[in-house]
């Protein structure tokens, strides 16, 4: 839910407007939008926003197949005030989302898939999602799906466990093929007090390929020791909702053209080209209101 009173934070705004979203849909429609194949496993409420959600995905082109409805949970909200910078902020009504369980997930087969994208910024939170998370992160090591990590860190939801945080996020670091963290999060999950320390750590201790975003000065890109600043483009920005959702879901749908091993052997000029269309997608993002507003307007003519 948007308030539509520009600049005010939510304990002021009167005035809202109903927008479908959260990072994992917003990745997967952008996914989508771009002209790649892809599925959601989600749980929403059996309810007229569990409903109208579904209708969005399937509008995009996404598989809801694994989309269940909860009919004792009512569908997750979130909040959104945009403020006079440009920024956000939130508030969680958190419902359905948290009810995903293990057993739910367990029949998805994973040998259909060449990429598992784990976005969600709820699911280091206790309760049936944090297990499905996990036991579909070991099902994707077993299987040789290459493996995508957002943490998505919301402080409303962690403000007084972050250490949970981070240690789950590490569980996700340790084992990922490509990871995206705003500089924000590098510097809390690394526990640095720069962004070039929290660099340095990540180059360190993970394997992964790794995209920290920078906003409008583009992004940071590691891979094997290097890293490169890459930049983005210039845009008139209405709202940065769902820039990092586009950014992801534009460098999963470039990855998807490629083989599991192709995926992990790409040079460090053939990810530069990947990163910045990412960063291309995020800008062009920004000049619309509501993610999945702006998804409409996005297509792979961007990457020319």
């Amino acid at each position: 839910m948007i308030c539509t009173d520009k600049g005010e934070p939510l304990s002021k705004g009167e005035h809202f407007l109903k927008k479908p979203g959260g990072a994992p849909t917003n990745v997967a429609a952008a996914i989508a939008a771009l002209g790649g194949p892809v599925e959601l496993a989600a749980k929403v409420g059996a309810d007229p926003f569990g409903n109208h959600l579904i209708d969005v995905m399937q509008s995009f082109g996404v598989s809801t197949r694994w989309v269940l409805q909860d009919k004792f949970f009512f569908t997750t909200f979130a909040f959104v005030s945009l403020l006079e910078n440009g920024e956000r902020d939130f508030y969680f009504n958190r419902g359905a989302d948290g009810q995903l369980s293990r057993q739910e997930v367990d029949d998805i087969d994973l040998n259909e898939f060449s990429i598992i994208h784990f976005g969600s910024a709820t699911a280091f939170l206790p309760g049936p999602l944090q297990a499905a998370y996990q036991g579909l992160l070991q099902k994707a090591i077993k299987n040789n799906v290459f493996i995508s990590f957002d943490p998505n860190y919301r402080d409303l939801l962690f403000k007084n466990n972050t250490q949970a945080f981070i240690d789950q996020s590490w569980n996700f670091l340790d084992s990922c093929h490509f990871f995206k963290l705003s500089d924000e999060e590098a510097i809390l999950i690394t526990k640095s007090t720069t962004l070039k320390d929290a660099i340095d750590a990540l180059l360190k201790k993970t394997n992964g390929i790794f995209a920290i975003t920078l906003g409008k000065e583009g992004t940071v890109l590691g891979i094997d020791g290097k890293t490169e600043v890459i930049s983005s483009i210039r845009v008139n920005p209405v709202d940065t909702t769902g820039a990092g959702d586009a950014f992801v879901g534009a460098v999963l749908f470039q990855l998807s053209a490629c083989s599991f091993d192709e995926m992990t052997k790409l040079s460090f000029d053939s990810w530069k080209k990947i990163i910045y269309n990412g960063n291309k997608a995020g800008a062009r993002t920004c000049e619309y209101l509501g993610a999945m507003e702006a998804f409409k307007h996005l297509s792979s003519d961007i990457f020319k």
